[in-house]
Protein backbone atom coordinates (compact mmCIF):
# COMPACT_ATOMS: atom_id res chain seq x y z
CA UNK A 1 0.00 0.00 0.00
CA UNK A 2 1.35 3.39 -0.74
CA UNK A 3 1.13 7.04 0.83
CA UNK A 4 0.32 10.46 0.02
CA UNK A 5 1.81 13.14 0.65
CA UNK A 6 1.43 13.28 4.66
CA UNK A 7 2.90 9.77 4.73
CA UNK A 8 -0.39 8.14 5.40
CA UNK A 9 -1.67 5.16 4.20
CA UNK A 10 -3.91 5.12 1.22
CA UNK A 11 -7.08 3.01 0.49
CA UNK A 12 -7.51 1.29 -2.50
CA UNK A 13 -10.66 2.13 -4.47
CA UNK A 14 -12.45 -0.26 -6.48
CA UNK A 15 -14.78 0.24 -8.99
CA UNK A 16 -17.28 -2.20 -10.34
CA UNK A 17 -19.37 -1.57 -13.86
CA UNK A 18 -22.36 -3.53 -13.90
CA UNK A 19 -23.40 -2.78 -17.66
CA UNK A 20 -23.94 -6.00 -18.62
CA UNK A 21 -26.87 -7.00 -16.02
CA UNK A 22 -28.25 -3.69 -16.74
CA UNK A 23 -28.70 -3.78 -20.00
CA UNK A 24 -29.77 -7.62 -20.05
CA UNK A 25 -32.54 -6.45 -17.48
CA UNK A 26 -33.78 -3.68 -19.68
CA UNK A 27 -33.21 -6.07 -23.24
CA UNK A 28 -35.39 -8.53 -20.94
CA UNK A 29 -38.22 -5.78 -19.78
CA UNK A 30 -38.25 -5.16 -23.27
CA UNK A 31 -38.97 -8.33 -24.74
CA UNK A 32 -41.86 -8.89 -21.54
CA UNK A 33 -43.64 -5.47 -22.71
CA UNK A 34 -43.50 -7.10 -26.26
CA UNK A 35 -44.37 -10.43 -25.29
CA UNK A 36 -47.71 -9.46 -23.14
CA UNK A 37 -48.80 -6.84 -25.44
CA UNK A 38 -48.63 -3.92 -22.39
CA UNK A 39 -49.91 -0.91 -23.15
CA UNK A 40 -47.67 2.25 -22.31
CA UNK A 41 -48.94 2.75 -18.61
CA UNK A 42 -49.10 -0.66 -17.61
CA UNK A 43 -45.59 -1.43 -19.21
CA UNK A 44 -44.38 1.63 -17.01
CA UNK A 45 -45.98 0.03 -14.05
CA UNK A 46 -44.40 -3.46 -14.84
CA UNK A 47 -40.79 -1.62 -14.03
CA UNK A 48 -42.06 -2.42 -10.08
CA UNK A 49 -44.18 -5.34 -10.61
CA UNK A 50 -42.79 -7.11 -12.79
CA UNK A 51 -42.58 -10.91 -11.80
CA UNK A 52 -47.17 -10.31 -11.52
CA UNK A 53 -47.35 -9.48 -15.41
CA UNK A 54 -45.30 -12.65 -15.83
CA UNK A 55 -46.89 -14.69 -13.49
CA UNK A 56 -50.68 -13.81 -14.20
CA UNK A 57 -49.48 -14.48 -18.08
CA UNK A 58 -48.02 -17.71 -17.36
CA UNK A 59 -50.20 -18.91 -14.18
CA UNK A 60 -53.41 -18.52 -16.47
CA UNK A 61 -52.22 -21.13 -19.04
CA UNK A 62 -52.77 -18.59 -22.21
CA UNK A 63 -50.40 -16.91 -24.04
Amino acid sequence: MGTDARGEGMQKIRIEQHTFMGTAWFAAWLFTIGYLHLTFWKAVFAIVIWPYYLGTNFGSGTH
